[in-house]
Formats: structure tokens, C-alpha cells, sequence
């Protein structure tokens, strides 16, 4: 009865087919998936990848004009998203590189635009939608590469045999799958009665999923969807089993940490990685020594991983091989803006879940807890990849729509009528303001007066 009543709740319009297909655009772009391993297959920047960004930027300019009503309401997450900005740009006079601090960090604003316009367009279930349609899309497209392009599709040296489809690497498809996924779970589990089109692209999400082999891309598909699957099932099953469901989701996360804390070497060998993580432990030891040297600022916004850096080469020579990134969201945040930045991030983080989890049950709904699931895999995922501040990624971006969707007001179902009051009203036929209106002041006759049997009536007696 409740999703019912939710179905037929008119919602807000989804925004049109021009700026989809815009969006749809910039979403590609923002994986990095086809142009990157064609034109530059090295992981480099190439002049023709900064051209092939400005039909970006200048899409993004044109939809945040045309969506400027609707930005000024989020001015909260402006001023947050503005001052980490701001951060990352001053971080130019003391980084190791300055032009490239300030060349990424105006390419940061302007992901964060696109972010801000994203949140505040795309409201309730229109999100998930256009991700999960987008994500589709690439779908498709990573299955053509794979099979009618295996030399890109396919890597052939290190993790011979794995899918990576359109993206450089299977653990960049493994995090754009799991987006996929979570969104198309979503979807499902939203009133919307359409199913067949999410139904198909969360198996195939899924599957590519499990095609890269990525244990990290797993966690993260099983705690998106899980989270989703969660909530619909409590909705479904009413207050009482709601109440019995989280007691058990927080016994059941207890018993795991508890299980984790004392045979993490095992579940780790279990699930065939080795203690150190691939290395990562190493890594996250080294790099926290470059932290404590400067704590409060950082090496500068984008630079630390620069191949020139001499505190990156520190880092190689300690861990023996070629380290891209810290492999740790947080610890790269902490490597190139200080605890600063970190912290900014984190409350930015903390706002997000705390709002989202109070909105489950109205915004929630609507959206099929698309944002919880998102968050889940999302905050999952920075403890293994370098995701947060990402200059040109996906996943920074959705979190920061996020984040600007959590300051919005609650979505008001648009009526499907104009205000009935004075639509029966007609205007005086003579106006009051009118030169040739003689105003005379209206005799107003006392309570006393109008009362039967009152002084009037007892003055006529009299005079009888």
C-alpha cells in the first residue's frame, strides 16, 4: 500500500532528453573509460587527452547556467566543496610542482560543478536511472572490447587473462561495475514498476564484476547491493522485523570486527590475498613518515605522485617497485593536502551518511536507498583505492552529488492542479482607487443596536 501510494505521488519531472545525453557524456568521460588506453596507454598526460576535456568543461558551464535556479538552494555544499578547493589551490605555494597543483586543481573545480549541478538536477530516482542507463552503455561496450577487441579488452602482461573492458586496469571496470550495480539495485527496488531493463544490468554489472577477479570490487558490489537489499526488506517486512533486522546487522558487524581483530591473517588467506594486501601495507607505512614530515599541508594537490618527486622515488625505493598511488584514499588526501583537507573530507563524509540514513524513509524511498547503497561501497572502496579528491573520477563525483542532494530540502511532490482558491473570484466591477469614487464612510451599527429588543427598539417603544 505504501509504495503504491508512492507510485502514483506525482514526482519531480526528470530533466530533459538534451541534458541527459550531456550528462551521459560527462559521466563516460569521467571513468576515463576508451579515450585513455587509446590515446594514452602509458597513463600519461597527453595534449590530446586536455583536449578532448574541454567539450566537458564546456558542457559543464552550460548546464550549471542553466541550472543556476536550483544551485543557489545548496549553497551549504558550495561553501564545504568551495573551501576544499580552495585548499587544494593554495596548496600550489608549497607543492613540489605548482603548475600541476594548479592545473588539477582547476580541473577539481570543475568535476565539483558538474557534481553540484548533478545533485541538484537529478533529484530522487532520476540518478539512479541515468547511472544505471549510462553503466549499461559501458557494459555493452566492455563486452565488445573484450571479445572483438581482446588486445584492449583483455590485459595481456600483468593479470594475464583478466577483463578490463574499456579502462586501463580490471580494478578501474571492478569500481564503475559496482557503481553500476548498486545504482540498478536501486532502481529495483524503487516503486518504479519498470524492472526488466535494471534487472539486465545488474547481471551483467555483477558478472563483470566477478570477471575481473577483484576481491575489493566484490566487497564492495556485495555491501552496495547488500545495504539496498536491506532496507527494501525491512520496509517490506514492517516495524517490527525493522527493528529485529538492525539489532542483527549490529551484532552481526560486532561478531565480524571481533573475528576480523584476531584472524585477519587467515580470512585474508582464504580469500587468496596475502597479509600485506599486494604490497599495501608497506606502502601505507612509508607514506605515513612523508605524512608526519608535513602534517598540515602536504606535498601539494596532485603532485606528490608526479614522476620527478623526490619523496615518491622514496617511497619506490622502500616498497621495491613502481608505486602509481597510495592505494588509500585517505592516506593519499593526507599525502597531498595535510589533515586539513582529510578532515574536511571526513566531515564532509560524516554529514552525508548521518543526513542520508535520517532521510531513508521519505527521499529514501523514492530513490531505493540509492544513496545509502552508494556510500556503503563508496567509503568501502577508499580504504583500498585512491578515489577521494580525484581530480577527473566518477566516484568523487557521485559522492559530492551526494553530498549536495543531503543539503537539499526534501523532495515536495508537484500538484497536479493550480491552487483552487480564488479561481471562482471576479474583480470589482467599480475599483476604490478610482478618481470618481466618492468614498462615504459606512455606518457601522453597534452590537446593542442590532440585538433584538436593544436601546433602538426601546427608543421606538418610548416614542409610541
Amino acid at each position: 500500500m505504501r509504495d503504491s501510494a508512492l507510485t502514483a505521488a506525482p514526482i519531480e519531472p526528470a530533466p530533459a532528453w538534451w541534458e541527459t545525453a550531456a550528462c551521459v557524456f560527462v559521466l563516460f568521460m569521467l571513468t576515463g573509460a576508451l579515450i585513455g588506453p587509446i590515446f594514452a596507454p602509458t597513463q600519461e598526460e597527453t595534449p590530446i587527452l586536455r583536449l578532448a576535456w574541454l567539450p566537458v568543461y564546456a558542457m559543464t558551464a552550460g548546464l550549471l547556467i542553466w541550472r543556476i535556479d536550483r544551485l543557489w538552494r545548496a549553497w551549504p555544499a558550495m561553501v564545504a566543496i568551495g573551501l576544499l578547493v580552495l585548499w587544494a589551490y593554495a596548496s600550489k605555494w608549497w607543492s613540489l610542482f605548482p603548475e600541476v597543483t594548479s592545473r588539477r586543481a582547476i580541473a577539481l573545480a570543475i568535476s565539483c560543478g558538474f557534481a553540484l549541478y548533478l545533485g541538484a538536477a537529478f533529484r530522487g530516482p532520476h540518478l539512479p536511472r541515468l547511472l544505471m542507463r549510462t553503466g549499461l552503455i559501458m557494459a555493452v561496450g566492455s563486452l565488445i572490447m573484450v571479445f572483438a577487441f581482446p588486445a584492449y579488452g583483455v590485459h595481456q602482461a600483468d593479470n594475464a587473462g583478466l577483463w578490463r573492458g574499456l579502462w586501463y586496469e580490471k580494478n578501474q571496470m571492478g569500481a564503475v561495475m559496482v557503481i553500476v550495480a548498486t545504482a540498478s539495485a536501486a532502481c529495483l527496488a524503487s516503486p518504479d514498476r519498470r524492472r526488466l531493463i535494471p534487472a539486465l544490468a545488474l547481471v551483467l554489472a555483477s558478472a563483470l564484476v566477478l570477471a575481473t577477479q577483484s576481491k575489493t570490487s566484490l566487497l564492495c558490489l556485495v555491501l552496495g547491493v547488500g545495504v539496498i537489499a536491506g532496507f527494501w526488506t525491512m520496509r517490506q517486512g514492517g516495524a517490527a522485523f525493522a527493528v529485529f533486522a538492525v539489532w542483527a546487522a549490529v551484532a552481526a558487524a560486532g561478531a565480524g570486527f571481533l573475528i576480523w581483530d584476531s584472524h585477519s591473517v587467515e580470512i585474508l588467506e582464504v580469500l587468496g590475498k596475502d597479509p600485506s594486501l599486494t604490497g599495501r601495507t608497506e606502502i601505507w607505512e612509508a607514506l605515513m613518515t612523508r605524512v608526519s614530515e608535513r602534517p598540515w599541508t602536504g606535498w601539494g594537490y596532485g603532485a606528490f605522485w608526479e614522476r620527478d618527486s623526490v619523496p615518491a622515488d622514496w617511497i619506490r625505493v622502500e616498497t621495491g617497485w613502481l608505486v602509481p598511488n597510495a592505494h588509500h584514499g585517505w592516506i593519499d588526501v593526507l599525502v597531498q593536502l595535510g589533515w586539513p583537507g582529510a578532515l574536511l573530507v571526513g566531515g564532509m563524509a560524516a554529514f552525508a551518511v548521518v543526513t542520508t540514513v535520517l532521510r531513508s524513509g521519505k527521499a529514501g524511498v523514492l530513490e531505493g536507498w540509492w544513496a545509502l547503497g552508494f556510500l556503503a561501497a563508496f567509503l568501502m572502496l577508499s580504504l583500498s583505492e585512491s578515489i577521494l579528491m580525484a581530480h577527473q573520477g566518477l566516484p568523487w563525483v557521485l559522492f559530492l552529488a551526494v553530498v549536495t542532494r543531503a543539503v537539499l530540502p526534501d523532495f515536495v511532490p508537484v500538484s497536479l492542479a493550480p491552487d483552487p482558491r480564488g479561481v471562482y473570484r471576479s474583480r470589482p466591477r467599480i475599483v476604490p482607487s478610482s478618481a470618481h469614487v466618492v468614498r462615504r464612510p459606512v455606518p457601522v451599527r453597534s452590537a446593542r443596536a442590532r440585538a433584538p429588543g436593544g436601546a433602538h427598539a426601546g427608543g421606538q417603544a418610548r416614542r409610541a
